[in-house]
C-alpha cells in the first residue's frame, strides 16, 4: 500500500510529457507554464474527434481511425481571461474560426494515443507563443559605412552595366 502511494506520487510528479501533466487516475491536465501568463486549460475544455488518417499506412489505414483533431472553443473558456482571449484570437487569427473555435490535427504517428499527446503537446506550445508579449523593435538608424558602401557598390555595378553597352554613334 505504502508503495503504492509512493508510486503514484512519483508518477505524478514525474510523467510530464512536453506541457501535459498525466496522472495516475487517468486524467490529464494540460499546465501552460509561462513566467508572465500562468494558465491552466483542464482538458474537459479539449474536445477530441478520431478519424481515418490519409496517406499510407497498409490495411491498416482504412480500419483505425488514427487522425485526431483537438477543438479549443476559445470563446467560452473559462481559463483564460478576457485579455488573454483577445491576445491570443489575434495572433492566431488564421487558425480560428468565425465561431471561435480553435482547430488542431495530427495524424504523423499511426497510433492514435500518440497523435493525440502531440497535438496537446502542439497545443500547448501554440497557446504559450501566442501569450507571450513581445518587446517592441527599437528603430536604428543605417551607419555611415553602410550608407558609403551602398553608393560604392551602386557605383560599381552602374559603370559594369555602362562598358556593357555598344557605343552610341552620335554624328547623325
Amino acid at each position: 500500500m505504502i508503495l503504492s502511494n509512493v508510486v503514484s506520487q512519483l508518477l505524478q510528479r514525474y510523467s510530464k510529457i512536453g506541457m501535459c501533466l498525466l496522472y495516475t487516475d487517468g486524467s490529464r491536465e494540460s499546465i501552460l507554464n509561462n513566467p508572465h501568463h500562468k494558465v491552466s486549460i483542464p482538458e474537459n475544455e479539449l474536445s477530441f474527434t478520431a478519424s481515418p488518417s490519409s496517406g499510407p499506412g497498409g490495411q491498416n489505414v482504412n480500419k483505425v481511425a488514427t487522425r485526431i483533431t483537438l477543438l479549443f472553443d476559445l470563446e467560452n473558456s473559462p481559463s483564460l481571461s478576457r485579455a488573454q482571449k483577445e491576445r491570443v484570437k489575434k495572433r492566431l487569427a488564421t487558425r480560428i474560426s468565425k465561431r471561435g473555435i480553435l482547430r488542431m490535427v495530427c495524424q504523423r504517428h499511426r497510433r492514435q494515443s500518440a497523435n493525440k499527446r502531440e497535438v496537446i503537446e502542439r497545443f500547448d506550445q501554440l497557446i504559450v507563443d501566442a501569450l507571450q508579449t513581445r518587446s517592441p523593435r527599437k528603430k536604428t538608424q543605417v551607419s555611415r559605412g553602410a550608407k558609403k558602401r551602398r553608393r560604392q557598390e551602386k557605383e560599381r555595378r552602374s559603370r559594369i552595366k555602362r562598358l556593357r553597352s555598344s557605343p552610341v554613334d552620335r554624328e547623325e
